[in-house]
């Protein structure tokens, strides 16, 4: 099989089946695993997919920057902005992580609700300064320009005096083996510092995000209270993500 025939095989592999088991198609096209990983790194340097121990999964395609990824699944987000904006209850204190998900829930929730926004985004501060009722924290640090966030050692130390009733998170790949996942290793730190902090945390998740997956793992499903999303509920990674005991949230 010529190269580009394993490259064309791989990518069907990758849209049918979720993953690419390295030593599976080494034995089924008759070729050296050294082969595959050698086409999944060629892959993988394209953003065609991402490389995981033993093979491949779906690349999210929530990994360009910040200004591309608002055009990105519009409807979807705002679906799940809804969703997640009818769980901050009135007087109640929301920690809302950054991104263009997160932005449609600062969007989303009422005007004139009573609440305390906690956020490293300034973007999401800004997004509600016009909401009279609600007060609004922001945390400080280095700003990661990709996400229009706050990171690093200052942000996470300051979200280590705060505290909240519900944190709203978003990831860029939601997959039920490489879990919750995004693009940059300090970013995951903050998602997981931002969690810790919260009584309950729910994912905001896009259907385009599931069954992907990034480079640096977030949160274990143990420590996440759910997930929202607009996905089919009988999409097939959706029912393995509740058989793994995961609330699935709808958002439709």
């Amino acid at each position: 099989m010529l190269a580009a025939e394993r490259r064309d095989h791989l990518l069907g592999l990758l849209a049918r089946e979720g993953k690419v088991v390295a030593k599976d198609v080494a034995a089924d096209l008759g070729i050296s695993e050294d082969s595959v990983r050698r086409d999944l790194r060629d892959l993988a340097a394209e953003g065609l997919c991402q490389r995981v121990y033993g093979g491949a999964l779906p690349v999210s395609p929530a990994v360009v920057d910040y200004a591309a990824r608002q055009s990105v699944a519009q409807d979807g987000k705002r679906k799940v902005a809804a969703a997640a904006a009818a769980l901050v209850r009135p007087g109640g204190t929301l920690i809302l992580d950054g991104g263009t998900t997160a932005l449609a829930v600062a969007h989303a929730l009422p005007r004139d609700l009573a609440c305390t926004v906690i956020t490293h985004s300034p973007t999401i501060a800004a997004a509600l300064l016009d909401h009279p009722q609600a007060e609004l924290f922001l945390l400080g640090g280095r700003i990661f320009k990709h996400s229009a966030v706050a990171c690093g050692a200052a942000a996470v130390e300051a979200v280590q005096n705060v505290s909240a009733d519900l944190c709203l998170l978003g990831v860029t790949g939601v997959h039920p083996e490489a879990g919750l996942t995004t693009g940059d290793a300090e970013e995951a730190a903050m998602k997981r510092a931002l969690a810790a902090r919260a009584a309950d945390t729910y994912v905001l998740a896009s259907s385009e995000k599931i069954g992907t997956a990034s480079r640096f793992r977030v949160l274990p499903w143990e420590k996440t209270s759910g997930l929202i999303t607009d996905a089919d509920p009988r999409d097939a990674v959706v029912e393995q993500l509740r058989a793994l005991g995961l609330e699935v949230l709808p958002a439709n």
